[in-house]
C-alpha cells in the first residue's frame, strides 16, 4: 500500500457480507432461483470476485448470518463451494453467524462439520476467532423455532468471560439481529431482545465494533458506546423509500461491507454489487510516478486548483 496521506496501512482488512439466502439444487448444478426471482449463487460470486479483485484481501470474511433460507443441507454445501476455494485464494479465514433462517444443528455440521446425537438439543453457536491478534466473537442471536433474537443468561455469562480478557488488537463481535432500531415498522416485530443485558456485557470492554445484518440493508449507530455496522443482503435489499407500512424486497442495492482497522479507529466502507461502467479514474502507472514524487510535490500537482501540470505530464514523466 502507498502511503499518501497521514495514515499508515490497516492492521487488519476484514469483509463483511450477509443474509446470502441460499436455496438448495435446482436440478441443473445451480441453486433455486430465491422468490423465483433472484439468482442468490451469482450475486455472491460477484462479490467475491470484486472482493478479489480488489487492491487489499482481507484477512477475514464475516457472513453476519441468514447464509441460506432453509436450512436445506445442499444450500450449506453450495455455500461452500463457493466461498471457501475464494477465500483459500485470498488466504482469508472464513466466520460464519447464525442467523433466524439457519438451523442450529445442520449450521455445525454443514458448516463446520461438527456432529451430535440427532436427539441433542443444539447449543447456541457462539464461537471465538484469532484473526492475527483481532478477536472476531461469532454471537448467536437466533431463537430456535422463531425469526425475532434474543441472547439466554448462559450466553451473556459465556461473553463476560471471553471479553475478561482484552484482546491485542480489540474485539468484533458479529451476530445476526442487530441491536438498533429500524425506521421499518414490521422489522421491529423481529429485532433482538434483551438489549439491556447485552449492553450492560459490553460496555466498557475491548469491543470495538458490532456487525449485523438481518435487515437487508446498509446502515449504521451506536450501541454501549460501540460503532455498529449493518450490511446489507447479497441476495435482495428492502426498499426504505416504500409507502408507509410496506416491507419491499427489491431486486437492487446489494452489497458488502469493507473494513479497515486501524490501531485507534475502523472504518466501514460499503461496496456496491455489480459490474458498473467506469465513467473516471487514474491507472496504476499515474499512482506509481506519484508515489514517486515528493510530498510537497504531489500535493502541488493533485491538490492545487490552479496547477498547470497535466495526468499525462505525470505518466510520461514531465511532472
Amino acid at each position: 500500500m502507498i502511503q499518501f496521506g497521514q495514515y499508515p496501512a490497516p492492521t487488519h482488512v476484514i469483509a463483511h457480507l450477509s443474509d446470502t439466502h441460499f436455496l438448495g439444487a435446482d436440478g441443473r448444478g445451480g441453486g433455486r432461483a430465491l422468490y423465483g426471482k433472484i439468482d442468490t449463487h451469482h450475486n455472491l460470486r460477484r462479490a467475491l470476485e470484486q472482493l478479489e479483485r480488489s487492491a487489499t484481501t482481507p484477512a477475514a470474511i464475516v457472513f453476519t448470518g441468514d447464509l441460506t433460507d432453509l436450512a436445506e443441507e445442499d444450500a450449506y454445501q453450495s455455500l461452500r463451494q463457493i466461498v471457501e476455494p475464494a477465500a483459500a485464494r485470498m488466504g482469508s479465514t472464513v466466520v460464519w453467524v447464525m442467523g433466524n433462517h439457519d438451523e442450529r444443528q445442520r449450521f455445525a455440521r454443514d458448516l463446520y462439520d461438527e456432529r451430535s446425537t440427532a436427539d441433542a438439543a443444539p447449543r447456541p453457536q457462539d464461537r471465538v476467532h484469532d484473526i492475527d491478534g483481532l478477536r472476531i466473537i461469532a454471537f448467536d442471536s437466533t431463537v430456535p423455532g422463531y425469526h425475532h433474537g434474543d441472547v439466554t443468561v448462559q450466553q451473556l455469562e459465556w461473553l463476560r468471560s471471553e471479553l475478561s480478557t482484552p484482546a491485542p488488537h480489540g474485539t468484533l463481535l458479529a451476530l445476526h439481529h442487530p441491536p438498533i432500531p429500524t425506521p421499518i415498522d414490521l422489522m421491529a416485530l423481529l429485532e433482538l431482545r434483551g438489549q439491556p443485558a447485552l449492553a450492560e456485557v459490553i460496555r466498557g470492554t475491548d469491543v470495538r465494533g458490532i456487525l449485523a445484518g438481518h435487515l437487508h440493508y446498509a446502515t449504521h449507530s451506536i450501541f454501549a458506546g460501540v460503532p455498529v455496522s449493518v450490511a446489507a443482503a447479497t441476495c435482495y435489499t428492502m426498499d426504505l423509500s416504500a409507502p408507509a407500512h410496506a416491507l419491499s424486497g427489491i431486486d437492487g442495492g446489494q452489497s458488502f461491507n469493507l473494513l479497515q482497522v486501524y490501531d485507534e479507529q475502523i472504518v466501514h466502507s460499503v461496496v456496491p454489487i455489480g459490474n458498473h461502467a467506469q465513467v473516471s479514474g487514474f491507472s496504476s502507472g499515474f499512482v506509481e510516478k506519484m508515489a514517486a514524487l515528493s510530498p510537497e510535490r504531489r500535493l502541488d500537482i493533485f491538490s492545487n486548483k490552479s496547477s498547470t501540470v497535466s495526468i499525462a505530464d505525470v505518466e510520461e514523466g514531465r511532472a
